[in-house]
């Protein structure tokens, strides 16, 4: 199993309810959360978001939104494209005791050659979970809520939630980086409101790792 195979549901969308019982309310308050969240065939989420060029209390009090959302649906990650903000703005929590962070016009400038395959779960497509490879160590540079530069060196899962959340500021989901067998049934469970997770396919059947023309998955 790949080191971060376990904790790899990138935000934490789908199936709630595994695992230790999670108290009604928690649940209550996650489906309210994901009320404000856009999801799949939103065309915002085909979208690239637009640099940010001002800084100030606006954008504080954007950020704090974005991550109060992000707790309250327990996710570990959001993007504003998912809020319909068209702003290069993400927030991410690599984990219970990591404080929440924002980062402002992120770029991904360095990945390694170590690729890890892990399954990754959005808040944008509800219920649904794929595979998806990605580089296990990443370099990321962005700006703060001040306007000041940051530079992040992230492993593992703070590597996968960056670069998953940067994908959503460039309109890319997780449905455009998983394989065509996985996309296809997701994309069947998401059109008849029913969940999917990689277990769901027939063992004895191959993935077709081939990937689809972009835009297929909107199909």
């Amino acid at each position: 199993m790949p080191e971060d195979q376990a904790t790899a549901e990138v935000e934490q969308s789908d199936h709630p309810d595994d695992g230790p019982r999670i108290p009604e309310e928690k649940l209550e308050q996650r489906r309210k959360a994901l009320l404000e969240v856009r999801q799949f065939g939103d065309p915002v989420l085909k979208s690239r978001a637009s640099e940010v060029s001002g800084f100030g209390p606006d954008l504080e009090r954007e950020a704090e939104r974005m991550i109060a959302l992000m707790q309250e649906a327990m996710g570990i990650g959001l993007a504003a494209t998912q809020l319909g903000e068209l702003r290069r703005m993400l927030v991410f929590q690599a984990g219970p005791d990591s404080p929440p962070r924002a980062l402002v016009n992120p770029e991904l400038e360095w990945v390694s050659d170590d690729l890890v395959t892990a399954e990754e779960g959005c808040l944008s497509l509800a219920n649904v979970i794929v595979d998806v490879e990605r580089p296990l160590h990443a370099r990321v540079s962005a700006l703060d809520l001040e306007g000041e530069q940051i530079l992040i060196e992230a492993s593992g899962l703070e590597a996968r939630v960056l670069q998953h959340e940067m994908d959503h500021l460039d309109g890319v989901l997780i449905l455009d980086r998983t394989s065509r067998q996985q996309r296809r049934a997701a994309l069947r469970a998401l059109r008849n409101g029913e969940s999917f997770d990689p277990s769901m396919l027939e063992p004895d059947r191959p993935a077709d790792p081939d990937p689809e023309p972009e835009g297929e998955a909107e199909r």
